[in-house]
């Protein structure tokens, strides 16, 4: 693991990482801020070490603070987070040389937006070492910002009197905007009946079923818009929003 790690590769994706970690730093202090009334300021750092997913972070504290239990916000952040098995699939391959199951499963925890985006090298095929070396900073940031979102929470007092609490519709519609509905009509036919749907439960379904509902649109956006030039897969979700120029990286 030690000879891994001193891979030219890694170093590069370190590199690579440390802007958009410190995009992610200013993210996670939100989240921090936003979690410790809710959750609590343990369970809100835990869960950035353990999901490590800005969008389902958000999406279930969002089904939280509405008022949705445990199950309705788990769900909602499974199904934000569902998009990792295609991503997963693509990225099998290119760790076939990689002997290990275990390895090649810690190596799978490495697999974010931004990173697989940028690990990318054409033809199907991933740099996984790269990959790894990007989400190292990128990880460390998010529990590090979460921590100080929930130390400052006391600072900064209520986060409504701030306008925090704007922060999940503005970071989802964020989302939607930097790419997720751009280019293809399949997508923006998922994020418009998405938003119907959430609107039109909103007045008399419980807290947390209106987002998983939601989410459920995105079964329309299969395959409408997970390609780029030549066939290769764009970068979505935190990728788009912290470093829109994902796919420059080198």
């Amino acid at each position: 693991m030690r000879a891994y790690f001193a891979n030219p590769s890694v170093r590069a994706g370190l590199r690579a990482g440390v802007p958009v970690a410190v995009a992610g730093f200013a993210l996670a202090i939100s989240f921090g801020v936003l979690a410790r009334p809710v959750i609590g300021g343990l369970a809100a750092v835990i869960m950035s070490a353990v999901v490590f997913a800005g969008s389902a972070q958000f999406g279930s504290l969002a089904v939280l603070a509405a008022g949705g239990g445990p199950a309705a916000a788990i769900i909602a952040g499974m199904l934000l987070n569902s998009r990792y098995v295609p991503m997963g699939i693509a990225l099998a391959p290119s760790l076939e040389a990689e002997r290990s199951l275990w390895k090649r499963c810690l190596i799978s925890q490495a697999m974010v937006d931004f990173s697989w985006a940028a690990a990318m090298r054409g033809g199907g095929r991933f740099d996984h070492r790269f990959m790894v070396g990007v989400t190292i900073p990128m990880y460390l940031s998010w529990i590090a910002g979460t921590a100080v979102g929930v130390l400052a929470g006391d600072l900064l007092g209520d986060p409504e009197s701030l306008g925090l609490d704007a922060i999940f519709p503005a970071f989802f519609l964020a989302l939607l905007l930097g790419g997720e509905a751009g280019g293809s009509p399949k997508a923006v036919t998922a994020a418009l009946l998405g938003g119907a749907i959430a609107l039109a439960l909103i007045p008399f379904a419980p807290p947390g079923v209106p987002v998983i509902a939601a989410c459920l649109a995105a079964l329309i956006g299969l395959g409408a818009g997970g390609r780029a030039e030549g066939g290769r897969p764009t970068p979505t979700d935190e990728a788009r929003v912290l470093l829109p120029a994902a796919g420059e990286v080198p």
